[in-house]
């Protein structure tokens, strides 16, 4: 064993060298490969050998200030004080994993929805924990956040959804005392441009999709996913909409839906002849609420992306998501000439401008129109005769004195 340990000591230590001190049992000093040297001390609790770190030398720790520390830690221990325990709770209870279990606990579950709790906890599970996760949350900075957005790029989308959720953490987390505030690191992270995607579905492409369809019932799969793909394309309605949906909720008598919950709140959803077939002929299942039944006792439908991809397939519509199938009913009602008043209606929009993506659609009835007017107007030219139209003129209400 060396003896007490010097700075002259501390500077000749060569990487990988661990050197103990010849006065106070237990504290060393470990140089690591990259020639950082840090003090230690080593310890039995319980039975249990420890080591904690003291701190870096050089980084405002020193041979004589290390064993200050040493005697003092040695101190709590023999109290009854594990300090390694002590110090792997707090840092654990300072890391974005921890913080982010009592977001979902304490503010998630309380003050959102149901549906966005889920969709929350499975974007911290699969993308923001497994890159932020061990941070500290007063540690995490721009950079980070920079890093992680900037390794989304592929999908530019889910990466703006995830740091608009992590600038809300962060302000949480500035509300409860774990950061300073103002100092929210999403702060100017520049987002993605997005492009609003109009994917409807043609007349030839319904009819692909119909004949895939009726093929993958007849091969066995799910009546419950045949459903819930024709309910998408007959309701409009979204898909957690129809995957959540409960029998309590289907009103046959009114031909409607009535969702207790819904993206946009409680709402109605009309009912098609068709869907209501389609609802009358779907076999329900003992003590499950649910309209469309997973394979779990009592469950709904969680999957349907693996059974759509295989049925796309089938149709060559490998570029549609289920999403698409609700832009195109609601393509299908502009190009009918339907209002997007209606339309809004229709799809549960909340805001007319949401609505205001299936404008270009309505223009087909005009083109109609303005070609049956102007195919009467060159018949008259050539001297045929036509119908006559009368145009209600408005009176007019000023008179001259």
């Amino acid at each position: 064993m060396a003896g007490k340990l010097t700075k002259r000591l501390v500077d000749a230590a060569k990487p990988g060298e661990t050197i103990w001190d010849g006065e106070i049992k237990g504290l060393g000093l470990r140089v690591w490969a990259s020639g950082a040297r840090s003090y230690i001390l080593k310890y039995r609790r319980g039975g249990v050998q420890r080591w904690l770190t003291i701190g870096q030398h050089g980084d405002g720790w020193s041979p004589e200030k290390a064993r200050k520390e040493a005697e003092r830690l040695k101190g709590k221990i023999r109290d009854g004080v594990d300090p390694a325990l002590d110090a792997k709770i707090e840092r654990e209870a300072d890391s974005f994993d921890a913080f982010a279990d009592r977001y979902l606990a304490d503010y998630a579950k309380n003050h959102k929805k149901a549906s966005t709790v889920r969709e929350e906890t499975r974007a911290l599970k699969n993308h923001i924990r497994p890159a932020l996760g061990k941070y500290r949350v007063k540690d995490i900075q721009r950079g980070d956040i920079a890093r992680f957005h900037q390794g989304m790029k592929a999908t530019p989308y889910a990466a703006n959804r995830y740091l608009a959720l992590l600038s809300h953490m962060f302000n949480i987390a500035e509300d409860w005392g774990l950061r300073p505030e103002n100092t929210n690191p999403c702060r100017r992270v520049k987002k993605y441009k997005e492009k609003a995607r109009d994917r409807f579905l043609s007349p030839e492409e319904l009819a692909r999709l119909g004949k895939a369809l009726s093929a993958a019932e007849t091969a066995g799969e799910s009546v419950y996913v045949i459903a819930a793909i024709r309910l998408l394309l007959l309701t409009g309605a979204r898909l957690s909409e129809i995957l959540s949906l409960e029998w309590e909720e289907v009103d046959f008598k009114a031909s409607m839906l009535r969702l207790s919950d819904s993206k946009t709140g409680a709402k109605t959803i009309a009912l098609p002849a068709p869907a209501l077939q389609i609802l009358n002929d779907l076999p329900r299942q003992d003590d499950n609420p649910h309209v469309i039944c997973g394979a779990r006792e009592g469950a709904a439908l969680v999957n349907l992306q693996k059974p759509w991809r295989r049925i796309r397939a089938a149709a060559k519509l490998e570029d549609v998501r289920l999403h698409d199938l609700r832009h195109s009913f609601a393509s299908v009602a502009a190009a009918g000439g339907m209002s997007l008043p209606l339309i809004g209606a229709l799809l549960g929009h909340t805001q007319a401008q949401t609505t205001q993506r299936y404008a270009h659609l309505a223009d087909d009835p005009r083109h109609a129109a303005a070609n049956v007017v102007a195919e009467r107007i060159t018949s008259n030219m050539r001297g045929e005769e036509t119908m006559v139209f009368h145009l209600n003129r408005p009176q007019n209400r000023l008179t001259s004195k």
